[in-house]
């Protein structure tokens, strides 16, 4: 598939590529260069906190059940559905005081 690079550097995206890929407006897409080649991928972008949580429970298989009041979980849907509601938690707290 050719696409022509325009004015101030810009390209289009075909259709069949954001449709094969699921892409969405204001999804944000990671350019670099390997072995002389652009690759440009999708990415998801979490906070700091969410992402600590994350490595906090995934840390978890490890360990016996018993030490944590939450865990151990059934699928990972169900740890996901934990650190979003964990994270809203987190950016609540960080919400200014009235």
């Amino acid at each position: 598939m050719i696409i022509e690079l325009r004015k101030k550097s810009q390209i289009t995206i075909p259709k069949e590529i954001i449709h094969q890929l699921n892409l969405q407006e204001k999804d944000q897409l990671e350019i670099s260069i390997q072995d002389g080649i652009i690759v440009i991928e999708p990415v998801a972008v979490y906070p700091k906190s969410y992402i600590q949580k994350l490595e906090e429970t995934v840390m978890r298989i490890n360990e016996k059940p018993a030490k944590y009041n939450v865990g151990p979980f059934k699928s990972v849907e169900e740890a996901i559905n934990y650190l979003e509601e964990t994270n809203e938690d987190v950016d609540k707290d960080k919400e200014p005081q009235k």
